[in-house]
């Protein structure tokens, strides 16, 4: 009878740990998208090569 109940009891901790590490993996992105990576070699390299404009013109003084 002892062991059922310690058999109960590592097959909690053990289901519990599971589920809190699929919360985690849920939480830090593991399950986003797991389609785009094969699509990402398709994408045009060009729109990154593009510099960036600056947000603010500078403004220059004249002496």
């Amino acid at each position: 009878m002892y062991t059922t109940f310690f058999l109960i009891g590592i097959g909690l901790f053990v289901g519990i740990a599971a589920w809190f590490l699929f919360i985690w993996a849920v939480k830090s992105g593991q399950f986003d998208d797991p389609e785009a990576p094969k699509y990402r070699m398709l994408d045009d390299d060009d729109e990154q090569a593009k510099p960036l404009k600056p947000a603010h013109p500078s403004k220059k003084k004249s002496p």
